[in-house]
C-alpha cells in the first residue's frame, strides 16, 4: 500500500502499489495527482504516551502537537527512510537485447546503455487512469486518531473523513443524471448564478423606469448599467470555469455536482478556461450565430451550418475542459476524436439536440414577467450543469477509446 499526501490541501490518500506512477484526483479538493512509487508519509509515536501519529513527508522539523496528551513533538529534519530501494524502470535495448535498470525519473528520455552505449529512449509513464484508481480508507487505530484535525505549527489538516463527492448512484443512471446538481457546491452556484443575474435585471429596469418618471434618477441608471455588465461577465467566467468542473469531476467518477470548499479559482484562471470555452463556441457554432444574425434566415444553408456546429461543439468542450489546452480546439483532434467513438457520442448528441428542441419550444416570453425570467435561468442553469456531467460521463466510460493521454 502506497500512502502520500496530496499537495494541494494535504489530505492523506492510500492507494495499492500497483498503481505507482499513475494519476488520480484528490477526493477532498480534486486536484490532480501522480501516485509517487514509494510511501510518502510517515508514522511517529509519541514520546510522552506512545500515541501514534502519522505526519505527511513534505514537513520536516515541524513542531506538532500530539491529539492524545497535547505532547509537542518536533520532526526529523529530514524524512525518515524506511530503506525500501528506490523503484527503477526495467525494459530492454532495442539494440543489444539486454536488461536496462534506470530510475523512475529517466521515463520518456534518452540514456545510454550500459552494455552497447548505444542510445535508447526509457518507457513513457503508463497512462492516466484517473477514473480507477481506488483510494482506500484510512485505517482507524484509536478514537485519538480520529479526533486528530490539525497538527498546530504546520496547518496540516485531518484527513480520515470520507471523501465529500458521491461515486456510487442511489437511481438508476437515467434518472440519477437529474439529480447532478444536488450536491452543497451545485445548489450555492445555482443559487448565486441564478439569483445575481435576476437581481441584476430587476434592478437595471427598475431604474430604467424609474428614470423616466423622476429625471434626477438617469445618474443611478448610467451607474447601474456598466456595474451590471461588468457583475454579469465575471459570473459567466466563473460558472463557464465550475461547469469545466463538473466535466473533470464526473470524468473522475464523480456523480454530484463537485464541491469547492477550500478552494477558489482567481481571475486569470476563470478567464483562460472561458477563453477557450468561448474559441470552442465562435468555431463551431460561430458560424450558424453569424449566418442567422445576417440573413435573418433559417434556410438550408443555416440548418448546415448548425448541424456542423451542434455535432462537434459537445466533443470540442469536452477536450477543452479535460485536456486544458488549446488542443482542444483542433478540428483534426475533434474530429478524430468522435470518430473513435462515433455511435455513442451521436446517441449523446441527439438526446441532447432533442432536450434543446423542447426546452427551447416549451420556454415563455422572457419579457412578460420577472418570474419568467428567474424560472427560466433556473432551470437553464441546471440543465447546463447536468449536460457537463453526462459530457464527463462519456470520458469516464470511453477513455480508452479517445485516449488522449497518448
Amino acid at each position: 500500500m502506497i500512502r502520500f499526501c496530496c499537495e494541494h490541501c494535504g489530505r492523506i490518500i492510500n492507494v495499492r502499489d500497483k498503481y505507482a506512477g499513475k494519476r488520480g484526483k484528490c477526493p477532498e479538493c480534486g486536484a490532480a495527482f501522480v501516485v509517487p512509487a514509494r510511501a510518502a508519509a510517515i508514522g511517529l509515536q509519541c514520546e510522552n504516551c506512545g500515541q501514534k501519529i502519522n505526519v505527511p513527508k513534505t514537513y520536516p522539523g515541524t513542531q506538532v502537537k500530539c491529539p492524545s496528551c497535547n505532547f509537542i513533538i518536533t520532526l526529523p529534519a529530514r524524512p525518515i527512510d524506511s530503506g525500501e530501494e528506490p523503484a527503477r524502470v526495467r525494459f530492454t535495448c532495442s539494440v543489444c537485447n539486454r536488461e536496462i535498470k534506470e530510475p523512475e525519473s529517466s521515463r520518456g528520455k534518452l540514456v545510454s546503455c550500459p552494455h552497447c552505449r548505444s542510445f535508447v529512449a526509457v518507457p513513457p509513464p503508463p497512462p492516466a487512469e484517473e477514473a480507477v484508481i481506488p483510494i482506500q480508507p484510512e485505517k482507524k487505530e484509536g478514537a485519538s486518531e480520529e479526533t486528530f484535525e490539525e497538527l498546530q505549527t504546520g496547518s496540516i489538516k485531518e484527513f480520515k473523513r470520507e471523501p465529500d463527492h458521491a461515486t456510487e448512484r442511489k437511481l438508476p443512471w437515467i434518472f440519477d443524471i437529474f439529480l447532478y446538481p444536488m450536491s452543497t457546491s451545485g445548489i450555492a452556484v445555482l443559487a448565486i448564478v441564478v439569483v445575481t443575474r435576476f437581481l441584476c435585471r430587476v434592478i437595471v429596469r427598475y431604474l430604467a423606469d424609474a428614470s423616466q418618471a423622476f429625471m434626477p434618477c438617469m445618474a443611478f441608471f448610467g451607474l447601474a448599467v456598466p456595474v451590471a455588465i461588468i457583475v454579469r461577465i465575471v459570473l459567466y467566467m466563473y460558472f463557464c470555469w465550475y461547469l469545466c468542473e463538473c466535466v473533470r469531476s464526473s470524468a473522475a467518477g464523480g456523480v454530484r455536482a463537485v464541491e469547492t470548499k477550500g478552494y477558489t479559482a482567481g481571475l486569470g484562471e476563470t478567464f483562460g478556461q472561458t477563453i477557450k470555452v468561448g474559441g470552442c463556441v465562435l468555431l463551431y457554432l460561430g458560424p450558424a450565430l453569424c449566418y442567422l444574425g445576417e440573413t435573418k434566415e433559417t434556410n438550408w444553408i443555416f440548418w448546415c451550418l448548425a448541424v456542423y456546429g451542434i455535432f462537434f461543439f459537445p466533443m470540442s468542450f469536452l477536450a477543452v475542459a479535460m485536456v486544458e489546452s488549446w488542443w482542444g480546439l483542433n478540428p483534426i483532434f475533434v474530429i478524430g476524436s468522435v470518430f473513435s467513438t462515433v455511435l455513442p457520442y451521436l446517441a449523446m448528441v441527439l438526446t441532447t439536440i432533442v432536450a434543446v428542441v423542447v426546452i427551447v419550444t416549451q420556454t415563455p416570453d422572457l419579457s412578460k414577467s420577472y418570474l419568467t425570467f428567474f424560472l427560466a435561468w433556473l432551470v437553464g442553469v441546471y440543465l447546463a450543469m447536468i449536460v457537463a456531467h453526462v459530457l464527463g460521463a462519456f470520458y469516464h466510460r470511453y477513455e480508452e477509446k479517445l485516449n488522449w493521454d497518448v
